[in-house]
């Protein structure tokens, strides 16, 4: 088993973490338009990376240390170069 913090599980849904070239490289989905299973995944991530040292990409209040609520504004403020592949819906017949 090797050292890392995230499952193979994780990597299908997070891709390698890059801030992006230009604000219109890829459509930018709300933060309503994800269900809640999405939003708890992007978060609990994010979070995970910024507690690990990550840099932080939204301007934070002063004393803002958790870890999850940076996580929250940066999914507010929609910085987050985070991609969610969705699965095709199967047909059954």
């Amino acid at each position: 088993m090797g050292g890392s913090l995230l499952s193979l599980a994780d990597s299908e849904v997070l891709r390698e973490i890059q801030l992006p070239q230009t604000a219109s490289s890829a459509p930018r989905l709300s933060p309503g338009s994800y269900t809640r299973f999405e939003r708890a995944r992007i978060l609990g991530a994010r979070a995970l990376q910024v507690s690990l040292g990550a840099p932080i990409l939204v301007e934070i209040p002063a004393g803002e240390v958790d870890p999850v609520a940076i996580a929250e504004r940066e999914f507010e403020a929609l910085v987050l170069p985070i991609t969610v592949r969705r699965g095709r819906a199967s047909r059954a017949g």
